[in-house]
């Protein structure tokens, strides 16, 4: 017997180096397809069998990290190869539960019938069980998503884990169910969040984490925007509900808001008195350093809880406009009725979808009443204020755009 022969686990790794090196310079396009097709499953088995070894090692190596004074051998093999710390440790929390709780998806993975995509799906869904479960239908929990790996993706064993019960125990499942279910909407609500961050070129990045329930109500709103629009260019979706949900904003009723700073929520918006008549003027929004185009501010009055603030020469206030320059709920009912569609020639998006425009605008002493008002889509109503357009009543009532050369 040699005294210092090589463990077998690392003869194993020395052979495997070998044999890899022995191929390296073999090229694979001059393999028959059928050996390229049996190569290809091989080599996927052999992985994860590999990898089911390095867990099994990983589960029994807390030593190493003792003797190198890191805080777990996940963190000590990041370090060493240079992988990604939350990778090694996802692989650690793996490896600990194939080892010590879930034996039977622990030979599963070791044999390379189940790989390691599929084993984390299968222990996280076992995890989620209930504590208090008889242990004969815990054993049959892992036993059939075992089975389920040879059939199924990590996707789909996602799903019947979440369900395991009501293929196993049917009398179980919906009790259990309601409670994961009270449970996931408990974190969802949680750990909900909304970031705004400035890009510093107009735009404004919205990045947000929402309770599945709350996301299809705004994806619902988004689409009820987005939907009936008709379009010679279709709009990318991720465009059309950018779009939509800055026209949900405005549609927001303010009054309907929560009192802010002892007020209902109002945008002032301060603009010179000559600038206001003009297009190409920019008008700043009151409490933040920023600013928007005269054409815009116009835009805003039509609709928007807007206060506008005129000043003179030195930034005297000459008018602190009034908020009920936009239209009643009323007004907007009989525009809706008598408009029925956007009126911009020949666009066909409903009423609802609408937003009352003013025919003569506000900064000329334009009224807020049926006669002066009329209904347009987002996409028109942006056009109606862009000063390179011109715009044109038609004898009907619609509005023809020109663009201005």
């Amino acid at each position: 017997m040699l005294v210092n022969a090589p463990h077998p686990v690392l003869a194993c790794a020395a052979a495997i180096e070998a044999a890899l090196g022995e191929v390296a310079d073999i090229e694979p396009a001059f393999m028959r397809t059928s050996e390229k097709a049996d190569a290809l499953l091989a080599l996927a088995r052999l992985e994860v069998q590999l990898s089911a070894l390095r867990l099994r090692i990983m589960a029994a190596a807390d030593d190493v990290a003792v003797d190198a004074g890191a805080r777990d051998v996940a963190s000590w093999l990041a370090h060493e190869t240079q992988a990604s710390p939350q990778a090694c440790r996802a692989e650690q929390h793996l490896a600990v539960a194939l080892n010590a709780r879930w034996a039977r998806l622990g030979t599963a993975v070791a044999g390379g019938s189940v790989n390691l995509l599929q084993a984390r799906v299968i222990a996280g869904a076992l995890d989620e069980l209930p504590g208090d479960l008889d242990p004969e239908l815990l054993v049959q929990a892992e036993q059939h998503l075992v089975t389920a790996a040879g059939e199924y993706r990590p996707d789909q064993l996602r799903v019947l884990g979440r369900r395991i019960l009501d293929v196993i125990a049917p009398e179980a499942g919906e009790a259990e169910e309601a409670k994961q279910l009270a449970r996931e909407e408990e974190r969802a609500l949680e750990t909900a969040s909304l970031t705004l961050t400035r890009r510093g070129d107009g735009t404004t990045r919205l990045t947000g984490l929402l309770p599945d329930a709350a996301a299809v109500r705004l994806a619902t709103y988004l689409d009820a925007f987005t939907s009936p629009r008709q379009q010679a260019a279709p709009t990318p979706q991720h465009r059309a509900r950018g779009q939509a949900f800055v026209a949900l904003l405005e549609h927001l009723d303010p009054t309907k808001l929560p009192m802010h700073g002892g007020d209902a929520t109002t945008v002032m918006v301060t603009i010179d008195r000559d600038a206001l008549t003009r297009d190409l003027a920019t008008a700043g929004l009151v409490g933040v350093d920023d600013k928007i185009t005269a054409a815009q501010a116009r835009r805003l009055a039509c609709a928007a809880q807007i206060l506008p603030v005129v000043l003179g020469g030195k930034s005297e206030i000459l008018d602190l406009g009034r908020t009920r320059r936009h239209f009643s709920p009323a007004q907007r009912k009989a525009l809706r009725l008598r408009d029925q569609r956007c009126r911009g020639e020949n666009c066909t998006i409903p009423a609802p979808w609408c937003e009352a425009h003013h025919w003569r605008p506000w900064s000329k002493d334009g009224k807020t009443n049926l006669a002066d008002g009329v209904l347009l889509c987002s996409h028109h109503h942006h056009r109606a204020h862009d000063p390179r357009y011109s715009t044109e009543r038609m004898p009907n009532g619609d509005i023809r755009f020109h663009r201005r050369t």
